[in-house]
């Protein structure tokens, strides 16, 4: 079985994250590790190697200042790794990103992509439906446990009112919620030889994505305003919130 996990590396969520003016992440001096979501991705992957064989390769868009990830999910278990050079990995546009992977991906004939059905830090949740899509394969998201079946996986995913189970055949790409699988922690020993596997670098350059979707803009959300509070009796206030609703919020 051969497995693709896509990482991604984030500023770490436990430290003070700076926004710019702009709303862009400011990166600098700001601690990085890989994306929990696609570290719960490593893991299992590793453990359907461990179990039937295979091979997990990693796969990431990045340069030499974003190989925290990879390098933790090598030490992690993962086999060797493909990283798609782009000074701009972290400004650029999911479209523009899925579009690299899928093209990164298209020639090794995976059984199975996964990915976290979003990522820690702009959540955008599309990158992986993306890249199912340029590549014309099954998709699953939110995906919390994937057991292998007879030519295929049988999912359970997460659901807004609960879960439901399904299969689907090889290959495919799932994207993972929480709950998926409990990472591992790399010892001293795995992570000095992660440094020896091999990682192969790929520049963005070399893919023709010129026709998807680039990033315009974004803005920082507007500050909160005050609440009100409404008064009275309960029929009034009910009356008197929905006036404020329709009229002055304007949401009705």
């Amino acid at each position: 079985m051969k497995i693709a996990v896509c990482v991604k590396q984030i500023v770490d969520t436990e430290e003070m994250i700076r926004v710019e003016p702009d709303g862009s992440l400011d990166m600098v001096g700001q601690a990085q590790v890989i994306d929990p979501y696609g570290e719960f991705c490593v893991e299992r992957a590793v453990q359907l190697k461990e179990e039937r064989g295979g091979e997990v390769v990693i796969v990431s868009v990045g340069e030499n200042s974003a190989l925290t990830a990879v390098r933790h999910a090598l030490a992690m278990g993962g086999d060797r790794a493909i990283v798609i050079e782009d000074v701009a990995w972290h400004e650029m546009s999911p479209a523009l990103k899925a579009a690299q992977l899928a093209e990164a991906m298209r020639a090794e004939e995976f059984d199975v992509i996964m990915g976290g059905w979003k990522s820690g830090d702009t959540g955008n949740a599309q990158v992986m439906g993306r890249v199912a899509e340029l590549l014309h394969w099954p998709f699953a998201s939110m995906v919390t446990s994937l057991q292998i079946e007879d030519g295929g996986v049988r999912v359970e995913c997460e659901t807004d009112d609960g879960s439901f189970e399904a299969s689907l055949p090889f290959p495919l790409v799932v994207s993972v919620q929480q709950g998926f699988a409990e990472p591992r922690y790399p010892t001293v020993r795995d992570v000095i030889q992660a440094r020896k596997k091999p990682i192969e670098y790929l520049a963005a350059a070399d893919f023709d994505c010129s026709g998807e979707a680039t990033l315009v803009s974004r803005a920082v959300k507007p500050p909160r305003g005050g609440g009100r509070i409404v008064s009275g009796g309960t029929a009034e206030a009910v009356t008197e919130t929905v006036r404020c609703l329709r009229e002055e919020a304007k949401v009705l």
